[in-house]
């Protein structure tokens, strides 16, 4: 079996064919005409075609060649297209990005961050998914997300991640509580209160539980949150106090007629990490510029002094 015609070949083959002269077709890509004239006769040798009629004056196309060269032209466009898109992927400003988060991260800011995408990068598209975040991991690895926002540590060998910033936990205690009229609160405020957490699929379980474990705070088994709502809902009918991300807080309660407060500790003493993590070999490109634009909409989202931002 030969190899096909190349792209080379078939540049020179339009070229050719729109001089209709060897020497100015030469002249026009860079070539000697001996070389111009080699790789054309290869391109008849290797498609068992005559493209062109030669004489004396300017060369013509064949019937055949005529037929090639339609399809010539629309292929070369092609890959034009490839070349361009290429390139433009390596810039990161266009594809599809499948983005898996924690429902605690990524509603309260990935709509913003869309928003601002879509601005900056008309042509990226951004697919995202919420999934638990024992799960994220696998889903990463397995392929189904190409990064994945969520609370950290997280990593590994095979795995790149990048700390995007570090987020205050909030108390929140129902408002008839002792607790919500003061300004700010330590962890031996902790001791004996009922603490409601989410599951243990849910990294911030973990985090608590420890806390608990620290402060002398007892970590509820009788009732554990799907989600950071529930939380809420739970501490609001007196069930228990929680740890609320302040991102939360912003969106979903500050402002708003509600049965809960939320207290922060003094000098932000609890708080999370939460960062991107992609796969090791992935290109980077793409994923520091989501990196940027997420950093840039929490520092907006949160009053300075509230949020350090830690850049990697």
């Amino acid at each position: 079996m030969t190899d096909g015609p190349s792209v080379r070949q078939l540049r020179y083959f339009v070229a050719l064919s729109e001089t209709r002269h060897f020497r100015k077709a030469a002249e026009a890509i860079g070539i000697s005409q001996p070389s111009l004239s080699l790789q054309i006769s290869n391109l008849e040798d290797t498609l068992s075609l005559r493209l062109f009629e030669r004489g004396r004056g300017p060369v013509s196309l064949t019937p055949e060649g005529r037929e090639i060269l339609v399809r010539t032209k629309r292929t070369l466009e092609e890959i034009k297209a490839i070349e361009d898109l290429a390139a433009t992927l390596k810039s990161g400003l266009t594809g599809t990005i499948r983005l898996g988060t924690t429902p605690t991260i990524g509603p309260y800011i990935l709509p913003v961050v869309v928003e601002r995408l879509h601005k900056r990068y008309p042509d990226l598209r951004l697919y995202i998914r919420e999934t638990a975040p024992l799960d994220l991991r696998n889903a990463l690895l397995g392929g189904d997300f190409d990064v994945i926002l969520t609370q950290l540590p997280e990593g590994g060998g095979d795995l790149i991640t990048r700390r995007l910033y570090r987020e205050p936990l909030l108390l929140a205690v129902p408002t008839e509580h002792a607790l919500a009229q003061c300004d700010a609160v330590t962890k031996a405020d902790l001791v004996d209160l009922n603490v409601l957490s989410l599951g243990p699929s849910y990294t911030m379980h973990s985090q608590i539980a420890a806390i608990c474990h620290e402060s002398g705070a007892v970590l509820s088994r009788d009732y554990e949150g799907t989600s950071l709502d529930a939380l809420r809902q739970m501490v609001g009918m007196g069930m228990g106090v929680a740890f609320l991300p302040r991102l939360y807080a912003r969106s979903e309660i500050e402002g708003r007629s509600s049965n809960v407060t939320v207290v922060p500790f003094r000098q932000n003493a609890i708080m999370r990490s939460v960062g991107l993590v992609w796969r090791r070999g992935a290109s980077p490109e793409i994923f520091e510029r989501l990196s940027g634009v997420i950093t840039d909409v929490v520092r907006q989202r949160l009053r300075s002094g509230e949020l350090p931002i830690l850049m990697e």
